[in-house]
């Protein structure tokens, strides 16, 4: 019978697995809130071919071109993404868990920056 044995001590861990701590916390939210146009995911063709499209709408909109590729799934589950590949405009989820087309990525970009 297990009624008379000590309770197993829990260990605090995040919802993600990983071990949390103010500091890794902080961390994050600074990566959050850089300005920028980010793509999340692994890297695989689908990230790949949302990036080409995010680069083409950044082109045509004649803004600075420049794209991250995140693919650390810590750094992706703070922006609270469960599902990519995603868009990310400075710093706030303009899409996730579909490959937009240039027009598509376009549309988010400029409602994200609210041109």
């Amino acid at each position: 019978m297990g009624l008379f044995h000590k309770k197993k001590e829990e260990t605090k861990s995040c919802c993600c697995g990983s071990e949390s701590t103010p500091e890794t916390v902080a961390q994050m939210e600074t990566i959050k809130a850089a300005d920028g146009v980010k793509v999340l995911g692994s890297g695989c063709a689908k990230c790949n071919a949302l990036e080409e499209a995010a680069q083409a709408a950044l082109e045509e909109l004649g803004m600075e071109t420049s794209i991250e590729h995140v693919t650390d799934f810590t750094q992706i589950a703070a922006y609270g993404v469960m599902t990519t590949p995603a868009l990310v405009v400075d710093g706030k989820v303009a899409s996730y868990g579909k490959v937009l087309k240039k027009d598509e990525a376009k549309a988010a970009i400029k409602k994200a920056r609210s041109i």
